[in-house]
């Protein structure tokens, strides 16, 4: 089998890094995988390093002639069994490809981000009419493309994105690496959140926590991991400026970082107050590494955490509730034990990688075998 994966995406975050992951995971079952992206964006670059091959080209989404049939040509000579697409974007450019050259070849979407706009209209039922099986990686994605997009219920599918269980094992990282080189002392509390620097991923609720937990507690540290999506520059800058007006002097902003195993290693409690979440990868992440975690009641986060089980929610966009729940776990180590160990539990039989990737290939086969 031979695939051809879409991400014409300029930005660098959840969706992009999974679409990396998903190509390497083909590849180590032996199935040929090579990714259409745009010409010098962070996810071709990044490609280009984990050695897949890459057909770069410069106009992204929506209706671009030239980049149509540079599509065209590229379908025509890879010889490609499948196309799926991380983006919903890019169907306006592979859709009309294919037609072109007159392609029965089945066409995946995995859907990554829900949409506030309904798409019934005569041209998007001609877009989704080509799509053989749309992959909602939660409940709330897939409620939401069958509330927007012209697509029968058959045609829709859960499937979660997945996450390196056996990479993502605290049996296999050193804790105190990462806890040595940010200065977290042996006494601490280190308190973490992981999201790209982007309105809506809770850093303002994850501030005002932190200066309400420090009049209650001497001994925290707080740790913001990530960086500046394309264009976040200035809410980057204004979170940092936020975390010196509230005098958050035991805060480390790491930027980020490739060792996420080892940095989640370093936090005792996990903190996840995404607004609106497709997913939350890195919540699963943190979950496999046997983290308690304290997240919002919202969402794709529904479909991973469990409360009072692996996790405490809090009401989203609510920072009092948010920092009343982190300090249920200050307080006991116990519970911290327990939701932790939990959490690996169902990190590794619901969200493993070698599982969803063998489900993916599955998909695979039921759409070539719809196709014939």
């Amino acid at each position: 089998m031979k695939i051809l994966y879409s991400c014409l995406s300029k930005s660098w975050g959840g969706m992009e890094m999974f679409t990396l992951t998903a190509v390497k995971q083909l590849h180590k079952k032996n199935i040929q995988a090579e990714l259409v992206c745009i010409k010098e964006s962070r996810i071709h670059i990044e490609a280009n390093n984990r050695g897949i091959i890459t057909h770069p080209i410069k106009a992204s989404g929506y209706f671009h002639p030239f980049s149509i049939l540079k599509l065209a040509s590229i379908i025509r000579r890879g010889s490609y069994h499948l196309i799926h697409t991380q983006a919903s974007k890019d169907l306006w450019l592979l859709v009309p490809a294919l037609k072109i050259l007159d392609s029965k070849i089945p066409l995946i979407l995995t859907k990554q981000v829900g949409s506030g706009i309904a798409k019934k209209d005569t041209f998007h039922k001609w877009i989704y009419k080509r799509v053989t099986f749309a992959l909602a990686i939660s409940n709330v994605i897939k409620k939401n493309l069958l509330d927007t997009c012209p697509l029968e219920e058959s045609k829709v599918l859960l499937l979660h994105n997945g996450i390196d269980t056996s990479r993502f094992n605290p049996d296999k990282v050193d804790k105190e690496k990462v806890r040595m080189e940010l200065g977290i002392k042996e006494n601490e509390i280190a308190i973490g959140m992981l999201a790209r620097f982007s309105p809506g991923k809770g850093h303002e609720e994850f501030l005002f926590a932190a200066r309400e937990l420090n009049l209650k507690y001497n001994n925290l540290k707080f740790i913001i991991v990530g960086e500046a999506s394309r264009g976040e520059n200035d809410y980057e800058e204004s979170i940092k400026k936020s975390a010196k007006e509230y005098g958050l002097n035991k805060i480390v902003f790491t930027g980020y970082r490739s060792d996420t195993p080892e940095v989640l290693a370093a936090m005792d409690i996990f903190v996840f107050p995404s607004h609106s979440e497709a997913f939350g990868i890195a919540l699963a992440e943190a979950m496999a590494m046997c983290k308690p975690s304290v997240c919002s009641n919202s969402d794709g986060v529904l479909d991973i955490a469990v409360d009072g089980e692996t996790s405490l929610l809090f009401e989203n966009k609510n920072s009092n509730d948010l920092a009343a729940k982190i300090s249920r776990l200050i307080d006991s180590p116990e519970i911290r034990l327990k939701l932790g160990k939990n959490a690996r539990v169902r990190a590794v039989n619901k969200f493993d990688l070698e599982i969803l990737t063998e489900r993916t290939i599955e998909i695979y086969n039921r759409a070539e075998r719809k196709n014939n």
